[in-house]
């Protein structure tokens, strides 16, 4: 190393937060299907998915040479940059953490970088072409792939498992699943767990530690795969929440479906260099799961927050990098500044979401409300045959019962008068 300087040192310090947070907030792409299905018990899966994550991380570098070396211009971008860049994706971790929203943490790290690279450098400094080729493009194909692939895959289960003896059914896709959800860990852990890699590769070469076009050092990839398997440990149990029970009701086929379907969408787009969203894609897979089963809902009302949260990701994540930016620019009372708010921020977020802690204990223990769609299509489905007959055998007893008035009763028998007196 040429040098390492204090604010670099902050920066790599900072990175590894954010992928802190990015292990906790995606811990439910992995296992909140196998956790709300019961296929594996809460601490069980997130121990899995932490350690998956981390041997994913070792497994390829090229997400994160699409981070360091595609997506804006090595030259001329100071540490301050990813500084403020990170602090801008940070804090959207933790407020859709905070709701329970299941948006990119991907999204929010290349939003913060853009906003921030802008504001220091230009538009020219950002790379058009690996932006729409390499982000956007993926983030709008991605959940639709996955979506298809995971209703057909749900359909066929179905239709094979039709003979199938349900209880031993059941157990096997509950095998599955747990199979399937490890798969999506160690996807995860060669696409997210590199975004961090990728960052910490581009500030060293913007600080002048490593040579430009370098690929991650090790220390680098071992650093950040330890961050997100942490993270990911302790579990993101609000979104876990939401992904496994508020989108729709998984049974155990439809969970193996929409993971193995996710998992593969996630490794192709690790072996392609694409910066792929985790999210989008397991989300648009339990959708897909969730039409794919005959009387299966999607709690549109969820969806929408969601896919709301996913339009703003992007430039809510720019907006605040670029703020950043402008204030670290001010000198190192202004990085100073950026650093206390970031900590105040994040500690206000902690103890607002202390005011209802979900954790392993109730993560399953309430649903999302159906939403107006989901009610409107209950409203105008027909009643099972058992239940029609038993709700017409007790209206007619009702009504019968109100109709035939009541036997009158029998006039008591008078006592025996006293015997006379002899």
């Amino acid at each position: 190393m040429e040098n390492f300087s204090l604010i670099l040192a902050i920066v790599v310090v900072t990175a590894l937060a954010f992928d802190f947070t990015n292990g906790f907030h995606d811990t439910a792409n992995a296992m909140a299907t196998t956790i709300s299905t019961g296929a594996l018990k809460p601490k069980v899966a997130v121990a899995m998915s932490a350690a998956l994550n981390l041997v994913g991380a070792f497994l390829s570098v090229e997400v994160a040479n699409t981070i360091s070396k595609g997506l804006v211009d090595e030259t001329g971008i100071r540490p301050e940059v990813i500084f403020a860049a990170l602090v801008g994706a940070i804090l959207w971790n933790l407020l859709t953490w905070l709701v329970g929203l299941p948006s990119s943490s991907s999204h929010a790290l290349m939003g913060g970088l853009i906003g921030a690279t802008i504001a220091s450098a230009g538009m020219g400094a950002v790379h058009g072409d690996a932006l729409v080729t390499k982000v956007l493009i993926p983030a709008i194909a991605a959940p639709i792939v996955a979506g298809v692939a995971a209703m057909l895959a749900t359909r066929l289960s179905y239709t094979l498992g039709k003979k199938a003896d349900g209880k031993a059914a059941a157990k096997g896709y509950r095998a599955g699943q747990i199979a399937s959800a490890g798969l999506v860990s160690l996807a995860h852990g060669t696409n997210d767990a590199q975004k961090t890699m990728g960052i910490i590769t581009l500030a060293l070469v913007a600080g002048g530690a490593v040579a430009p076009d370098s690929d991650p050092p090790t220390w680098v990839i071992l650093s950040a795969g330890l961050a997100i398997a942490l993270g990911t440990y302790l579990g993101g149990w609000r979104i876990i929440r939401t992904m496994g029970k508020g989108l729709t009701d998984l049974q155990p086929q439809q969970g193996f479906a929409a993971q193995t379907s996710a998992a593969t969408v996630i490794l192709a787009s690790s072996h392609l260099g694409f910066s792929l969203s985790t999210t989008h894609s397991v989300s648009g897979a339990v959708m897909g799961a969730g039409l794919g089963r005959k009387g299966g809902v999607v709690r549109w009302s969820t969806a929408t927050r969601m896919f709301v949260a996913w339009g703003l990701t992007l430039p809510a994540a720019a907006l605040v990098g670029a703020l950043a930016e402008s204030v670290t620019g001010l000198g190192d009372w202004g990085t100073a500044l950026v650093a206390v708010f970031l900590i105040a921020s994040s500690a206000a977020i902690w103890k607002v979401s202390r005011r209802e802690v979900v954790d392993a204990s109730n993560v399953n223990a309430s649903e999302e409300p159906a939403g107006v769609v989901t009610t409107a299509i209950a409203a105008v489905t027909p009643p099972p045959t058992v239940a029609l007959a038993d709700n017409l055998t007790a209206g007619l007893t009702t009504d019968l019962t109100a109709t035939i008035p009541a036997p009158a009763a029998e006039p008591a028998t008078p006592a025996a008068p006293p015997a006379a007196a002899v």
